[in-house]
């Protein structure tokens, strides 16, 4: 899974890296949790490419119930093809979540009991950002209320993340950014391609702070090393 990540990189990078005419603005943050507003990278039928704001949980657009939303933040990729809360955004509304790396959790024997330790798993060369795949959606109330929603894709664990987690988002290259947020590419077999384990060279993982367990916590010490 996914259940919390960084993206401190100022708006002005995203726009510069991804070519996008347009950002929300945003503060860094080191400790992002689910059911927040969440910065993704999304490209319309005339190829131009938008930073905007959605919230991280997704609630699809026929839902009834508007707390499913809390359950959804990361979608399966073995079966987002299938899964009625995911499908339809799979073929048609795709997203690229940007981020500095992500915090994970492994279970570690401390004096006897079981305590969960935090990683912190980020690209290995300084500067780069992760590109997690995402899903969005558009959801309106019955009074009109419109809520923007978003989901990270999550696959098995590749070589780094395979003794900290069963679990991670899946992360895509720069060279299939492209393809990816292309709304007209809506055939799944040929998207189900990108649903895989990032390469394990370009990803480094290491102890951090038990502080990011509480996400009302926020700063840069989050991701020091310990």
């Amino acid at each position: 899974m996914c259940g919390r990540f960084v993206l401190a990189t100022p708006p002005a990078t995203l726009i510069q890296r991804f070519g996008l005419t347009s950002c929300f603005d945003y503060s860094p943050r080191y400790n992002i949790a689910p059911m927040t507003n969440i910065v993704v990278i999304r490209q319309n039928t005339e190829g131009e490419r938008t930073g905007e704001f959605h919230r991280w949980g997704l609630l699809p657009s026929w839902s009834k119930d508007p707390s499913i939303a809390a359950k959804l933040n990361n979608a399966r990729g073995e079966t987002v093809n299938e899964k009625a809360s995911f499908r339809s955004a799979f073929r048609r509304s795709r997203c690229i979540i940007p981020g500095e790396g992500f915090y994970e959790w492994k279970p570690v024997d401390e004096n006897g009991r079981t305590v969960k330790q935090p990683y912190y798993i980020r690209p290995r060369t300084d500067g780069e950002l992760f590109r997690f795949a995402g899903l969005t959606e558009r959801w309106t109330s019955p009074t009109g209320e419109e809520i923007l929603s978003c989901c990270i894709i999550t696959i098995g664990p590749n070589a780094v993340m395979e003794p900290i987690h069963e679990r991670m988002p899946v992360i895509l290259s720069a060279e299939d950014e492209a393809t990816w947020l292309d709304p007209a590419n809506n055939d799944p077999e040929m998207l189900r391609r990108f649903i895989r384990p990032a390469d394990p060279a370009n990803m480094m993982a290491f102890t951090v702070s038990r502080a990011v367990n509480s996400s009302r916590n926020e700063s840069p010490d989050l991701i020091a090393p310990v």
